[in-house]
């Protein structure tokens, strides 16, 4: 019923919306008279804010058509390389009639799956691609899914990881981001155990809720503080009709927006009382900012109920990976049988999300880890989202992931074109 709600409250908002942009049009063209008032000025304003709060985000596009290589401009076309039920595996390829054969070396990022498209990472892909022949996890909002497709839960996600590591082959490192790291630490451990010749050469986890019972966030508290059949009754829906996934039991995604809008809720009415008075000013550069915030950060995406549930058991509940007891279809996950992949874990020390110690964490379950192949990195001033976008990602996070890649290709003596 929830969700049924939810799509009527929609299309009764619907009405508003279209008249927000017919009342903002006139009041726009050059000819009103109105247009350069005080009073013209807040109503287009007031209007516009209307249209942007009644309009329904969609899943934006990752928009990345090039990069720059040595200071010369490489166009870039985004590529489905493998395709499954819940998700497809993008490659970001650049031209290289233009830059030349690169050897450079594979890196897998596994975007999180967590209520936000991959193209939350956009930032992280712009910086990776100038160095690094660079792919991307491109989760697919499981209201879209036909529920033909089967189910999909946390077991299913590692077993993703696994295929897509195993079809980029030998010598590739994988980036995880969020809520990934604990899937991508299992999925590597159970490679390794495994005596897989495809077991990621180098492992990154950024931000990741290894252990949560070190430095709790409001996040992990809000978890711990119901069981499965809290959340089972109050926050599990089915998927309406005429949607792909009909009758689809999920975590809806207005659902889960509501609760990160929640965690910062003064932030975010003082962003839009800005980019009001913004509207008003005529402040172009403020306004475009913060659509583009906005327009990815409000486009959110359903999550399976069974894979919801089975990461909460799993990761907040039980700690069970951190605890040595997380089984994956029955077999037990051992992070000692990784030997030969160089781990770096990155924290952000005012992370709302993860605690500082929860993705550092992975160092102790890995103690079959030469120490020289070990890597941590707590920067300083940024929360959560500073971890994997934003300046100090690219200016002093981003540089320290590359330089353990290529100091880990280095100590494996990877002939370039085995690296690419």
């Amino acid at each position: 019923m929830l969700y049924h709600a939810y799509e009527v409250t929609h299309a009764l908002l619907h009405p508003w919306h279209r008249a927000a942009s017919v009342g903002e049009m006139i009041l726009d063209h050059p000819d009103n008279l109105l247009r350069e008032t005080w009073t013209g000025r807040n109503l287009l304003a007031s209007l516009r804010m209307l249209g942007q709060l009644t309009r329904r985000y969609d899943k934006p596009q990752f928009a990345i058509d090039g990069t720059r290589i040595f200071g010369l401009p490489v166009p870039v076309e985004t590529q489905v390389m493998l395709s499954k039920p819940f998700c497809d595996l993008l490659h970001f390829d650049r031209d290289e009639r233009v830059c030349g054969k690169r050897y450079d070396p594979k890196v897998l990022i596994v975007a999180p799956m967590s209520g936000h498209y991959a193209t939350l990472l956009r930032g992280t892909v712009q910086a990776m691609i100038q160095e690094h022949n660079t792919y991307i996890t491109d989760w697919k909002d499981a209201r879209e899914v036909p529920i033909t497709a089967g189910r999909f839960d946390l077991d299913d996600f590692i077993d993703y990881v696994v295929d897509f590591v195993r079809f980029l082959g030998e010598n590739t490192h994988v980036i995880a981001v969020c809520q990934p790291s604990v899937p991508v630490l299992a999925a590597t451990a159970l490679m390794a155990e495994a005596g897989d010749p495809c077991t990621p050469v180098s492992l990154t986890l950024m931000g990741g809720p290894i252990d949560t019972r070190r430095n709790p966030t409001q996040v992990n508290e809000h978890a711990q503080s119901h069981d499965l059949a809290w959340f089972r009754r109050n926050v599990i829906s089915t998927v309406p009709f005429p949607n792909p996934g009909f009758l689809r039991s999920v975590y809806p995604g207005f659902l889960q927006l509501s609760g990160f809008m929640a965690m910062n809720l003064d932030r975010h009415v003082d962003a839009y009382r800005d980019y009001y008075l913004d509207l008003v000013k005529g402040d172009a550069d403020s306004v475009q900012q913060h659509h583009k915030f906005y327009d990815e950060y409000l486009a959110v995406m359903d999550l399976t109920a069974e894979f919801f549930l089975q990461t909460l058991h799993t990761v907040f509940h039980e700690q069970a990976l951190a605890k040595g007891t997380l089984h994956h279809r029955g077999r037990r996950v051992d992070c000692a049988a990784i030997t030969g992949t160089a781990l770096l874990t990155v924290e952000g020390e005012n992370d709302d999300i993860c605690g500082v110690g929860q993705t550092s964490a992975a160092h102790e379950l890995c103690p079959n880890i030469p120490g020289a192949d070990r890597y941590h990195y707590l920067q300083p001033s940024v929360g959560h989202y500073g971890v994997f976008n934003g300046t100090r990602w690219r200016t002093e996070i981003q540089p320290r992931v590359r330089e353990m890649i290529r100091t880990t290709a280095f100590k494996r003596r990877l002939h370039p074109a085995d690296a690419a």
